[in-house]
């Protein structure tokens, strides 16, 4: 189990590399991190927790992403890497819509959309990649 969470944990931050480079390069890109960073706020809504500090938010809401993205592909990607990928990525794109967020950081257009599935395949590859080199 440890080989697969440390896979998982690879793929997870080459999904986040991946997203950072593009997003602070280049226009017309997903912003995942918006939508997570709204998720949060959300959710600490209904806490004593005040997260008001645009740093703060970003660095909690990117640990949340890496943590929660590695555990996701450490049980998954490391059996089903390409449709795990698809499954994370559509939910992406689908998900935040349906449960009250705003999904025009992912969803915007066809573009966005599609490069945010692409986002998660390459995690799940990533994290597949790794764990077949170390298992």
């Amino acid at each position: 189990m440890f080989k697969k969470m440390l896979a998982g944990l690879a793929g997870a931050i080459a999904l986040n590399l991946l997203h950072e480079i593009l997003r602070k390069n280049f226009d017309n890109v997903p912003h995942i991190n918006e939508v997570g960073e709204e998720a949060l706020k959300k959710a600490a809504g209904f806490t004593a927790l005040e997260i008001t500090d645009p740093d703060k938010l970003y660095a909690a809401t990117l640990a949340g992403d890496i943590i929660s993205n590695a555990i996701y592909y450490g049980t998954t990607a490391t059996n089903h890497n390409f449709t795990s990928g698809i499954a994370a990525g559509i939910g992406a794109v689908v998900l935040p819509q349906k449960i009250g967020l705003n999904d025009q950081p992912v969803a915007e257009n066809n573009k966005k959309k599609l490069m945010t599935i692409g986002y998660y395949i390459f995690g799940a590859m990533v994290t597949k990649f790794i764990y077949d080199k170390i298992k």
